[in-house]
């Protein structure tokens, strides 16, 4: 089993180091300090959060050897250069908190908009530029990452004093604290391992989510999700940090709700392209959930797809080549020939796609016609990518209310781009699925299905 921290520690050489900035320090002759700050000061931990568009550091937490007092900490306490400090305050544990509370550890949270946040950075390589096949796009078996993970790593500047509970002052001083370790939450709760198919031949790395309080008394239900090309032979935690599609599921949140497996493999290689002829992976992933399935106590009736692109293409291939595997599945921008597609019409979908998508869209239009003349009733929608978690919660209510096994939904053109996007059907392609997994309500509707 490779441990997330370790790995990060281990392979990023590039990482994010923020540079060390220069304010002196404060308040060096006050008589009631304890003297140079940074003797106290245990380590730093850097703090990492995944969003739509993948990983971000967001966080630093300073360890000092003493309760801090929250109030004597503000937003000018400590410094990163080419960072935002948004928020300082302190807390018990290395993580973030709506409100601070006295504790060891003051929280430097940082934007996450800043230019040298991301850690997932995508470009060039097998799908970096869209992940999805196409003319001269990545074609099955093709290894080329289309995206890189970014050490999480900062450097910090202490320049305001703390005070402890015990009413001690801590002076800074000019020592640079660099981070030690780093905590990332969701992601570390996943756990890396290996399958090798006998069925097959292929060996393929996986993520896998248990829950919290795994009962083998109990039945689970699991839900599998598939990348798309660009995350191809990155890492195995690339499906992790790529974006939403696997930590969504086994959010404390979502967790609350809807306790369940969450499976993510890391493909090695492009498993389909334009041929929709997949490679051998696409049945080691079938093998896969079958040989957990045997292993741990997961319902067979409960087993959900879902994947964005290539993983949306597998997605749709999977319940056409085995109609009796998933209650349901969420398809987020991927497309299957139209004449293989009337097993679908059995199925229970949720399909989200964008407008300017032009591969896509069409190709989910003429899935959706099939299944509709095959009697089979197809709710559907038009979105604004822009909406609120309001509005999106309203847009799922409306569609639920037409009461359809399909459910169809496509984003209005130019509302999933991100701010200075030039546009394109590649663009809107990926910008789909990094608004895609915000929804709540569309996984709410998946986990209440069954076969």
């Amino acid at each position: 089993m490779v441990n997330r921290r370790t790995l990060i520690g281990g392979t990023a050489g590039a990482g994010l180091l923020a540079t060390l900035g220069t304010a002196p320090p404060s308040s060096a002759s006050a008589p009631e300090s304890t003297g140079s700050g940074s003797g106290h000061v245990r380590g730093a931990t850097a703090i990492t959060q995944v969003f739509g568009d993948g990983q971000k550091l967001v966080a630093v937490a300073v360890e000092f050897d003493h309760d801090i007092d929250n109030s004597s900490v503000s937003a000018s306490t400590f410094a990163i250069t080419g960072r935002t400090v948004t928020k300082v305050y302190t807390h018990s544990t290395a993580g973030l908190a709506r409100h601070g509370r006295d504790g060891r550890y003051v929280i430097v949270e940082l934007s996450p908009d800043d230019a040298t946040a991301a850690l997932w950075v995508t470009g060039g390589g097998g799908g970096g530029d869209g992940g999805g096949p196409g003319p001269g796009g990545p074609v099955v078996g093709d290894t080329t990452p289309g995206g890189t993970i970014v050490a999480a790593k900062a450097t910090l500047t202490w320049t305001g004093t703390v005070t402890t509970t015990r009413g001690s002052r801590y002076v800074p001083d000019s020592t640079p604290l660099t981070t030690g370790a780093v905590v990332n939450p969701i992601v570390d709760d996943f756990e890396q391992f290996t399958f090798d198919d006998p069925a097959t031949g292929r060996t393929l790395n996986y993520n896998l989510f248990v829950p919290r309080h795994y009962n083998p008394r109990k039945r689970y239900p699991l839900v599998l999700f598939m990348h798309d090309a660009g995350v191809v032979n990155v890492a195995t935690v690339g499906p992790l940090v790529q974006g939403l599609g696997a930590v969504c599921w086994a959010s404390p949140e979502d967790q609350a709700k809807h306790e369940c497996f969450v499976l993510a493999p890391e493909y090695g290689a492009v498993v389909i392209d334009d041929t929709y002829l997949p490679s051998t992976l696409f049945d080691a992933t079938v093998n896969l959930v079958h040989s957990l399935t045997s292993q741990y106590s997961i319902d067979p009736d409960r087993l959900y797809a879902t994947g964005q692109s290539m993983g949306a293409m597998m997605s749709l291939g999977m319940n056409i080549a085995h109609p009796g595997l998933f209650a349901a599945s969420f398809i987020v921008a991927g497309q299957w020939p139209a004449d293989q597609a009337a097993p679908l019409a059995d199925k229970k979908l949720w399909i989200l796609v964008s407008e300017d998508d032009d591969k896509a869209y069409p190709g989910e239009n003429a899935i959706t016609q099939v299944i509709s003349d095959l009697g089979t009733k197809v709710g559907t929608g038009v979105w604004d990518g822009q909406s609120t978690a309001a509005q999106f919660a309203a847009d799922v209510r409306n569609m639920r209310a037409q009461h359809a096994p399909v459910n169809y939904a496509a984003f209005l053109t130019g509302t999933v781009l991100p701010p200075g996007s030039t546009g394109g059907g590649g663009s809107a392609h990926m910008a789909t699925w990094r608004t895609a997994y915000t929804i709540p309500g569309i996984r709410d509707w998946i986990m209440r299905q069954s076969l």
